[in-house]
């Protein structure tokens, strides 16, 4: 049994992704403010897309800009990878914990309120 788990575990090894990648966690914004973003930039090379990130009005470009430039210098100091050959291969936001706080409201109720948080992540990869 114990040969076939590290089988497997060198299978799993070999497999890894090995493009560069970045991801920041816990982030306080709501996931579905960052993927309105992250769809404008999927796809594209690392010069579009800073530059589509640079001139969108939304408050979630700011850390999905310093998350590229994450991305962008680890493929560059980590993996020895030019920014020039780079796009942007998959960019997602899933949904982190949710802080949960609460309002007074009229008659001696209390309201909840939802502070939603994200995990987003971008892969870069090399132009074929």
């Amino acid at each position: 049994m114990a040969t076939r788990q590290r089988e497997k575990a060198a299978k799993r090894q070999e497999e890894k992704d090995r493009r560069p990648k970045s991801i920041a966690k816990y982030f306080r914004i709501s996931s579905r403010k960052v993927k309105a973003v992250i769809d404008l930039i999927r796809g594209l090379s690392v010069a579009d897309a800073k530059a589509v990130l640079m001139n969108t009005p939304n408050g979630a470009t700011e850390p999905v800009g310093k998350l590229l430039n994450s991305a962008i210098a680890n493929a560059e100091n980590n993996m020895n990878i030019s920014a020039d050959t780079l796009f942007v291969a998959e960019v997602f936001a899933d949904q982190g914990p949710t802080l949960k706080r609460f309002r007074p409201r009229a008659q001696g109720r209390a309201t909840r309120i939802r502070k939603r948080t994200s995990h987003i992540t971008i892969i870069l990869d090399q132009v074929k």
